[in-house]
């Protein structure tokens, strides 16, 4: 039989995932035939999709039928846009910690939370997820002046973020300064257990960095920003060590 190419594989991976979550009977031989492969072939691509999260179990006495492990549910749980990333956050924050309490099965846990998402979806959250930065713990001195960012101050931002539109917020410094900024938030740094803003200023027309449990009140702009390279934050990142969810 013809050596079969890396996009028919994909297109079948797609073609069994597919049948799967339909919850229709899902039988190996007739896949086999409908995509115009072999029993063994069509074998190596459930053994594929198992390596990537997907549960699937043998269902016997069936004719080679297979189907989802009957307690998954991931892929149907209706999680917002929002709550996706936030879920796929606190993954990233927990790997982070580095902690052999948790790391036993967060890769795993993330890699099936991905499988179960649309193309669309996973292209939005793979967008989103590269403006945000998981950094070290703060440091003793940091923390020394550290609050818990206002709620309505979180909510406001969440929106701004995800929607790339500006913010107006009044800042209070280190010396307890207060000015009032434009800002635009490109990306969000977790130094844990503080969130940082990689923000283009209006004001200074320049990169800054703001802390949000400093920011005392918060505003959406009706304008919207293209978003900026990574790179022109690097000056802002100087000795920060980083990685993206």
């Amino acid at each position: 039989m013809k050596r079969t190419s890396t996009l028919s594989r994909l297109q079948r991976l797609d073609v069994i995932t597919a049948q799967l979550k339909s919850d229709e009977i899902v039988v190996v031989r007739d896949i086999a035939r409908e995509v115009g492969v072999s029993v063994r072939t069509i074998t190596r691509d459930i053994q594929i999709l198992r390596e990537q999260g997907l549960p699937i179990e043998a269902d016997r006495g069936r004719g080679g039928g297979i189907r989802l492990h009957w307690r998954w549910g991931i892929g149907r749980l209706a999680l917002t846009y929002t709550e996706a990333i936030d879920l796929l956050v606190s993954l990233a924050v927990a790997e982070q910690m580095k902690s052999p309490l948790l790391m036993a099965s967060l890769v795993t846990v993330r890699r099936k939370l991905m499988a179960s998402f649309s193309p669309s979806m996973k292209h939005q959250l793979n967008k989103l997820k590269s403006r945000i930065l998981i950094g070290e713990s703060a440091s003793p001195f940091v923390l020394s002046a550290f609050i818990t960012a206002k709620p309505t101050v979180v909510k406001k931002l969440h929106q701004a973020f995800l929607n790339t539109q500006a913010l107006q917020i009044h800042y209070c410094a280190e010396d307890n300064t207060v000015t009032r900024r434009v800002i635009e938030p490109h990306y969000l740094l977790l130094n844990y257990p503080v969130w940082y803003i990689l923000a283009w200023d209006h004001l200074r027309q320049d990169v800054r960095t703001f802390r949000c449990d400093r920011i005392a009140q918060m505003t959406i702009e009706d304008s919207a920003f293209p978003l900026r390279p990574l790179k022109d934050f690097q000056a802002a990142m100087a000795g920060i060590n980083a990685i993206q969810p």
